[in-house]
């Protein structure tokens, strides 16, 4: 049930803008000691609230965590240890191969949908489950479980035609 949910919204997204989708790749071995990390691109996808829906062929869903605008690295004077990070996963993305200035999802976690109907433990699946046969996504951690269908309804919405001034 939830593999048609998700055919349906590719279907009706063909026409809507995607997001950059990348990977962090820390380097190993002897060239840990001279190479920074970087940020690769690993697909295209549609933003849909907590969900990264890939757009090419592969048929991956990502639960989202943390967005980063790709831009050269420089030397700052950071008064936050979390804005210094910030810095460093941009400056990555640079070198991964992003143009200046795009916005690169990187998602927490690679949602494994055939998963979903053999586990009953919902947190460890991330914002989806299944719930009497029901999928369902939970949209921040303290709220509770909503049927997946009218939320992505809601979504498709809101990518192809955003409010005013959005």
């Amino acid at each position: 049930m939830i593999g048609s949910l998700l055919q349906d919204a590719r279907s009706r997204l063909a026409s809507a803008p995607v997001v950059a989708v990348g990977r962090l790749v820390e380097p190993r071995g002897l060239l840990a000691a001279v190479r920074a990390p970087r940020i690769v691109p690993i697909a295209d996808a549609w933003s849909l609230g907590v969900l990264l829906l890939e757009a090419g062929a592969a048929e991956r869903l990502w639960g989202t965590g943390e967005v980063v605008r790709a831009r050269p690295e420089d030397r700052r004077g950071y008064t936050a240890e979390s804005a210094r990070r910030r810095g460093e996963l941009a400056a990555a993305a640079s070198r991964g191969g992003f143009a200046d200035g795009v916005a690169v999802q990187l998602p927490a976690l690679e949602i494994e949908v055939a998963a979903l109907g053999a586990s009953s433990d919902a947190e460890a699946l991330g914002p989806l489950a299944i719930v009497d046969g029901v999928p369902m996504v939970r949209w921040s951690p303290a709220a509770p479980l909503t049927p997946l269908a009218p939320y992505l309804d809601e979504r498709i919405r809101l990518l192809l035609d955003p409010p005013a001034r959005a």
